[in-house]
């Protein structure tokens, strides 16, 4: 198994969730993060005076996928949340060693 953590836009999230449920990935963790990479923020203007905003609002996906749908996972979710912008965020793989279900305690079996 492994985990795939991907950083995008929160615009692009609900785009990324239809794409992986194409492929009968239905578990998915999303997290409310803030950073920065190449764009390294920009100006805002805030009752008329400017300033820097250095870590802007991103949203981590955290999903565990079997080794078999890696790649067909790490395509769906780089074309659902590609502009072709600077910003459109990364994509990580880790890997699991194990999971197990908390309410039966069943070990998952992948």
């Amino acid at each position: 198994m492994k985990l795939i953590k991907a950083i995008v836009r929160p615009n692009m999230v609900d785009n990324i969730k239809e794409a992986l449920g194409k492929l009968n990935i239905a578990g998915m963790t999303v997290t409310e993060v803030r950073g920065h990479g190449r764009q390294k923020g920009h100006t805002a203007v805030y009752r008329g005076r400017e300033y820097e905003v250095s870590l802007l609002p991103k949203m981590e996906i955290e999903v565990v996928v079997p080794d078999g749908a890696v790649d067909d996972a790490i395509k769906a979710i780089i074309g659902a949340a590609r502009t072709g912008e600077i910003g459109d965020g990364r994509v990580f793989i880790m890997p699991v060693e194990q999971g197990y279900n908390i309410r039966t305690g069943e070990k998952d079996v992948v």
